[in-house]
């Protein structure tokens, strides 16, 4: 089992090349194909101008999307320029409302989507319909990346924020072209259920299901010390050296997560090393 088909979806020239390099050298260890959509963000509401400045705000605003998604394409090619990788590359415009939906299109025949976080100082408000138009409506899991920072492709220690949801589950399994090359997986399970089946070996199941498939697996369970669960998780991950995170993504709705926050977005928000994700 391998990934076979990564996609990246660029849409941010400060995030371009960092964006693009990391998926170019995961296609290489994975010997993967690498497609690559470059999309110049066309952010008007036209339905808000009065009579007669249609036309001209739009027409502007095509015109600089245009040209954002032709310097965004120049960008990519040159990091792929030298690359032995196969790629393919298409560039476009989308419309704010209308993003999430060309993304899903393109990532429902792909293995993975590798993306930026969404959420930081000064990112673009396309990046989060960008993640979530690939993870709802593709169905794709996603590797979001940090603003900064050298990720191995091949993490060797890693971290699965596990709690028995389908969520979760989906993330792990999608992860497990990944979690197979590990020299450790850390099944990471905070405050575990008092009542159930798995309360005296909380983890247990999805730790024999791992060395099933050859995986070096621990257990451990953490108590809620912190008011987040993200912020234990991401705590952890410094205490094991971890170099990538596994989780399931959004397990209340977006717009909950949106408004009151919750364990995606906050891990999302912070994460200093990439995270996996399916819903």
């Amino acid at each position: 089992m391998a990934f076979k088909s990564i996609l990246t979806v660029v849409t941010d020239e400060n995030l371009a090349r960092h964006t693009v390099s990391y998926a170019e050298a995961l296609c290489a260890a994975q010997d993967a194909h690498l497609d690559v959509l470059c999309f110049g963000v066309d952010r008007s509401q036209t339905g808000y101008y009065y009579a007669g400045v249609n036309a001209v705000v739009v027409e502007e605003t095509l015109s600089r999307a245009t040209m954002e998604a032709a310097e965004l394409a120049k960008q990519a090619r040159a990091v792929l320029a030298h690359s032995d990788v196969r790629w393919a590359l298409n560039d476009g415009v989308a419309q704010l409302a209308d993003i999430s939906r060309h993304v899903a299109g393109h990532a429902r025949f792909s293995d993975l989507v590798v993306l930026p976080k969404p959420y930081g100082q000064k990112h673009g408000v396309e990046l989060e319909p960008v993640v979530e138009g690939a993870l709802f409506e593709g169905q794709t899991p996603v590797l979001v990346l940090p603003d900064e920072g050298e990720f191995s492709t091949a993490p060797k220690r890693v971290v699965i924020g596990w709690n028995e949801s389908a969520e979760a589950l989906r993330a792990v399994r999608a992860a497990l072209p990944i979690l197979v090359q590990a020299d450790t997986v850390h099944v990471v399970v905070v405050n575990p259920a008092q009542h159930g089946p798995n309360r005296s070996d909380p983890g247990g199941l999805l730790s024999q299901y791992l060395a099933r498939h050859g995986v070096t697996v621990e257990i451990d369970v953490l108590s809620k010390t912190l008011p987040r669960i993200s912020d234990i998780i991401q705590r952890h991950v410094v205490d094991v050296n971890a170099d990538l995170v596994v989780m399931g993504a959004y397990g209340h709705s977006r717009f909950r997560e949106a408004i009151l926050g919750g364990a995606t977005r906050n891990m999302l928000e912070h994460a200093s090393v990439p995270v996996f994700m399916a819903h």
